[in-house]
C-alpha cells in the first residue's frame, strides 16, 4: 500500500478507498468523489464493512458519508452505485427500521462499532470515495 499521507494531509489511501477529510454535504462530497475519483463508497459485504470502518478511523468527523440514500418517491434506501447486497450495518433507530426522512442520506459512524445512520444531507462531514489508486 502506498502511504501517500505526508504529501496530502486531508487524504488517507487504503486499497481502493480514500478517505477525504474535508466537511461537505452529501451532494458536495457525491460530486467530489465522481470529478476526482470513481465514487462514494458502497457497503454491501461484511467483508467492504470492515474495509470502510478501517478507512473511515481516520475522518476527522464524528460520521463519514456512504454512497446510500433514501428516495422519498418509492420509500426505501439505495446504493447509488446500484449494488445489491442483504449485508446491513443500521444503528438502531435507523434506516429501514427507523428513521426514513426525505432529504436524508447514510453515513458510517468513524468509530465505535461503524454503524449506519440516516443524517440530513445537508450536514458537512468526512467521506470516503473509491478511487482507481490501489495497491
Amino acid at each position: 500500500m502506498r502511504n501517500r499521507a505526508n504529501m496530502f494531509p486531508f487524504l488517507i489511501i487504503s486499497d481502493y478507498l480514500i478517505l477525504i477529510r474535508e466537511n461537505k454535504t452529501w451532494s458536495e462530497a457525491l460530486r467530489y468523489c465522481r470529478e476526482h475519483h470513481i465514487n462514494l463508497v458502497s457497503v454491501t459485504t461484511a467483508a467492504t464493512q470492515s474495509w470502510v470502518a478501517k478507512t473511515a478511523e481516520g475522518a476527522s468527523t464524528t460520521h463519514v458519508w456512504l454512497g446510500l440514500r433514501f428516495t422519498c418517491t418509492f420509500r426505501f434506501w439505495f446504493w447509488i452505485t446500484y449494488e445489491q447486497g442483504c449485508y446491513q450495518n443500521w444503528a438502531q433507530g435507523h434506516g429501514p427500521a427507523g428513521s426514513e426522512e426525505c432529504g436524508h442520506t447514510g453515513a458510517m459512524q468513524s468509530g465505535g462499532d461503524h454503524r449506519w445512520v440516516s443524517l440530513p444531507e445537508t450536514d458537512k462531514l468526512n467521506f470516503i470515495c473509491y478511487t482507481c489508486d490501489g495497491k
